[in-house]
């Protein structure tokens, strides 16, 4: 099992890195779909290996000519991580007040379902509609609240709604997103996880699987660094949207197999 979740952290990473995804909104589905971890324990081990290839992706890529706009994305970095706690409370009232790991795994799918539904669409057709530029400090702060917010809960980091809000908000290419998206994951998966530990709701893990999953991480990270040297923005988009497909139909699928075991 733990070569497994290796090779899904390896895979789901290094496309993420490239995409902006950050792994957690492929590696969260696929390892419900695989039915081989609880999803507390899921949710908890995927924050961990988005961390680990979030930090790996940014040393990595320092110098690939692509700049994190500081002035606009640390203020989306902050509000993100504040977001991430009311996030991470929110997740444990649910997962307190239903005590049923399918219950809690059936809401975070349908969520997710809807949201990358939402950003596929807005994706596709982003071409066509005008986009802004945001500069104010505050408001970077509060749109970064409602991001950490939803990832926390869903325990992806981010992944497309960071890409949609950094397009449609920022007027941000692709390439360009997918660097600020992994910052912003970055400071948001460092706080939501620190609160858990500190808050005690860390959930049962075996440390072998921890250790593969965020290895994977890590390694993907290096991998996605040297495909997006390769990419250039045009592709990078098209494996936006494959993967957005992809995350569309395992969770999907997830929704049933979670609606069934209630």
């Amino acid at each position: 099992m733990a070569i497994l979740l290796f090779l899904v952290c390896l895979a789901a990473s290094a496309l993420g890195a490239v995409a902006g995804f950050g792994g957690g909104v492929i590696i969260k589905p696929v390892v419900d779909a695989l039915g081989i971890l609880p999803v507390s324990t899921a949710s908890f081990l995927s924050g961990c290996t988005v961390l680990g290839m979030s930090a790996s992706s940014l040393l990595r890529g320092r110098h690939d000519g692509i700049k994190v706009q500081m002035k606009t994305s640390t203020p989306l970095a902050v509000g993100a991580a504040l977001g991430g706690l009311g996030g991470k409370e929110c997740f444990e009232w649910i997962r307190r007040s239903y005590g049923n790991e399918s219950m809690l795994g059936l809401i975070q799918t349908a969520l997710l379902l809807v949201t990358t539904i939402m950003v596929f669409f807005y994706v596709m057709m982003k071409h066509r509609l005008r986009t802004l530029r945001v500069e104010n400090w505050l408001l970077c702060l509060l749109i970064g609240l409602f991001l950490g917010g939803i990832s926390s809960f869903l325990g992806i980091g981010g992944g497309p709604i960071n890409m949609a809000v950094l397009f449609f908000c920022f007027s941000m290419d692709v390439k360009t997103a997918a660097k600020n998206s992994i910052y912003i994951i970055l400071f948001s998966q460092i706080f939501s996880l620190g609160w858990t530990m500190l808050a005690g709701t860390v959930p049962d893990f075996s440390c072998s699987s921890l250790l593969l999953m965020m290895a994977g991480g890590i390694a993907g990270a290096i991998v996605g660094a040297e495909l997006s040297k390769r990419m250039d923005s045009r592709k990078v988009e098209k494996l936006l949207y494959g993967l957005m497909l992809v995350v569309i139909a395992i969770n999907l699928y997830n929704f049933y197999i979670f609606s069934c075991t209630l």
